[in-house]
């Protein structure tokens, strides 16, 4: 094959590649240049070429400065890019060629030449284009472009008509695109596997060119290009690229002001450019960066082998992901705030994930101050503190068979059943120090009470509640072990609680369901009997989802080998409750009202920090002065946020707590916003 016909080969597979990255809809000019429309005093086309500038100029018009320059640092980034990277990069094309080092080296120039003009704010591109020494070879290539793909004497005019005509690709994305927000746009460049990114790829794709009316997935079919090839090479390319979501937001944007606003007119045809009113442009939010930063996708680098998806993550790449989040969280004024960089693995078929992290990564992310890891494909995320791990970590995630938990229980399935595994350093580990957050999709829920939905533990072939937290159709569960867990409707009836139903019926199903209260056995509550301090501790520590194995305690009258003393340790550590003395914790002291609200209080206070507390909250009760010193602030916390409330006026800070009123006050404690 000699050079001329290799290059005609491979230089769609390079357009394409080049769209990929860049991202639909782009500049008039971006694509226009990326297609050979670069109209000259010699050039023999019909293009009007001061119309496509006008349309480019009205385009960024609407960039404020700090866009353009993000454009400009996203261009310098490209054209950075070493042969030898881009080589490595463009594997999955090149390996359907066979191209000489020489011919390697004109492909990656045209590349570079063509995405950089799609980010730059002016027209300086579409000069270094004319000005490239291969600037006649990139001309002719069209033609013999489309002999190659089956297209008849594929013209610039045909392309031109492909791309803007009034039935061509910019116009179908317009009206595909008619009317969504700006953070619509947003989205579809930081999730590109959303339902809209795949819906623009088909409208790009199956578009017709030339007079033999091909699609272009046709063309790329005759020229043996696959989506696989030009998505992986997209993916190659984009991991080495910091600025580059930053980039593609600021298109995104500039867009949406010029075209897709309700108040502008959409352009129908290039002949009549300026079409449409330039209206002023919303700023394209910091924190809208921030969360195009947080999202790392990594669904190109997942391979599946006999049963098991595998993230074949780069340690470079994934660095520069978790630098470039710390340096959006900087630029959004949170640095510091406890942030997360999530690995989107998107849809996955096989039922087993592993996703390993190398200490390098895990190190990186501590240097750049990143709080978490998280991890999510199919509607499952695992969020993982890093701070506690030092080496290489490994998460793995299997969907199991439902008859895992419905063979050992009635009640009824509300999620998949998922057996979760991590280790560290290539040793297993099922207890952490820091909880492994689970976030686990809900399915068949018809007909089911969702404040009866609780995480379930399997252990030794039985059941263990562990509560967790609604959040829409997913369940959200801090988890200091790994095991296999599911989500149920837990429904547990009590035949004793006729006397409190009116106003604790519910709350004591809830929490029961939660598994943070039990009953005495023979299902009965025994909901008028005293509560003791070591229960209310177990209580309220599973209640809010605080255990933590790691704790420990040091008061003599705790043993560690009670059921108490994990909860007890916690609710130490977290300083949610206090010892009757310095070595004292008296567990099977019964708790009073005022010693409750207090716990409640700095239990929720250790998760909620921003919340706040009305010291004049108690006043409304005509017994305040009864409540000790060092308990004021609890209650006045826990009355001003409604978590408990007083009878006939009078709060009776000395009384002793019921079960019943504890499970109201855990209840509310559960809902607290």
């Amino acid at each position: 094959m000699t050079l001329k016909k290799k290059l005609v080969v491979s230089t769609l597979a390079v357009s394409m590649a080049a769209v990929a990255v860049a991202g639909l809809p782009l500049s008039s000019k971006g694509l226009a240049a990326q297609f050979g429309i670069v109209g000259t005093a010699s050039a023999a086309t019909n293009v009007d070429f001061t119309s496509l500038k006008e349309r480019a100029t009205k385009l960024y018009s609407t960039l404020t400065d700090a866009d353009k320059q993000t454009l400009r640092d996203f261009r310098t980034e490209l054209q950075g890019l070493s042969r030898e990277q881009l080589e490595k990069d463009f594997t999955p094309v090149l390996a359907q060629l066979e191209l000489s080092d020489a011919e390697k080296t004109i492909l990656f120039d045209l590349y570079l030449e063509v995405v950089s003009s799609i980010y730059t704010p002016d027209l300086s591109a579409v000069t270094d284009i004319l000005k490239s020494p291969n600037y006649e070879a990139y001309q002719a290539l069209l033609k013999e472009i489309g002999k190659q793909a089956g297209i008849t004497d594929l013209s610039v005019e045909e392309v031109y008509s492909f791309i803007f005509g009034s039935n061509g690709v910019e116009q179908k994305l317009i009206n595909l695109l008619k009317g969504k927000s700006e953070t619509d746009l947003a989205d579809l460049i930081i999730h590109p596997n959303s339902e809209l990114a795949n819906q623009v790829k088909t409208i790009v794709l199956d578009s017709t060119i030339g007079t033999a009316n091909y699609s272009l997935r046709a063309s790329l079919a005759n020229l043996k290009i696959t989506k696989n090839m030009i998505a992986e090479t997209k993916n190659n390319v984009e991991s080495r690229l910091t600025n580059e979501k930053a980039a593609a937001l600021v298109l995104a944007k500039a867009y949406y002001n010029a075209y897709l606003k309700s108040s502008t007119t959409t352009p129908t045809n290039p002949s009549t450019p300026g079409s449409g009113s330039i209206t002023t442009p919303p700023v394209l939010t910091v924190d809208q960066k921030l969360a195009a930063a947080a999202s790392y996708d990594v669904s190109k680098l997942v391979q599946v082998v006999d049963g098991k998806a595998t993230v074949k993550l780069v340690d470079t790449d994934t660095i520069n992901a978790l630098a470039n989040l710390a340096a959006a969280a900087k630029a959004a004024g949170k640095e510091g705030t406890a942030l997360t960089l999530t690995l989107n693995l998107g849809t996955i078929t096989a039922p087993t994930v592993e996703v390993p992290l190398s200490k390098a990564i895990v190190e990186a992310a501590k240097t750049n101050g990143i709080a978490n890891i998280a991890v999510t494909f199919n509607g499952v995320t695992v969020t993982i503190p890093v701070s506690q791990f030092s080496t290489a970590i490994a998460l793995t995630v299997t969907t199991a068979k439902p008859e895992v938990v419905t063979s050992v229980t009635k009640l009824k399935l509300a999620s998949d059943v998922y057996e979760f595994g991590l280790s560290v350093d290539g040793v297993a580990t099922s207890t952490f120090k820091q909880p492994i957050t689970i976030k686990l999709p809900l399915k068949n829920t018809d007909g089911l009470d969702k404040e009866l939905l609780s995480v379930a533990k399997l252990v030794y072939g039985s059941l263990q509640f562990q509560g967790g937290v609604l959040d829409g159709e997913f369940i959200v569960e801090p988890r200091d072990t790994f095991s296999s867990y599911a989500v149920l409707e837990n429904k547990v009836n009590f035949t004793d609680i006729a006397s409190v139903q009116a106003w604790a019926g519910k709350q004591i199903q809830v929490v029961a369901a939660k598994g943070a209260i039990e009953g005495v056995g023979e299902g009965k509550f025994a909901p008028k009997s005293n509560v003791t301090r070591a229960e209310f501790a177990k209580m309220l520590i599973r209640a809010l989802n605080l255990e933590n194995n790691s704790a420990v305690q040091s008061f003599s009258d705790v043993s560690s080998t009670a059921w108490y003393a994990p909860y007890v340790a916690v609710a130490a550590e977290k300083g949610i409750i206090t010892g009757r003395s310095a070595a004292k914790f008296d567990p099977n002291a019964t708790i009073t009202r005022a010693e409750m609200a207090t716990m409640i209080a700095r239990a929720v206070k250790s998760i909620n920090p921003a919340a706040t507390t009305n010291v004049t909250a108690i006043s409304q009760f005509s017994d305040a002065a009864k409540i000790s010193a060092s308990l004021r602030d609890g209650v006045a916390f826990a009355a001003d946020h409604n978590l408990v409330i007083g009878n006939a006026g009078k709060f009776n800070p000395n009384d002793t707590a019921t079960r019943a009123e504890a499970a109201v006050i855990i209840y509310r404690t559960i809902n607290f916003k």
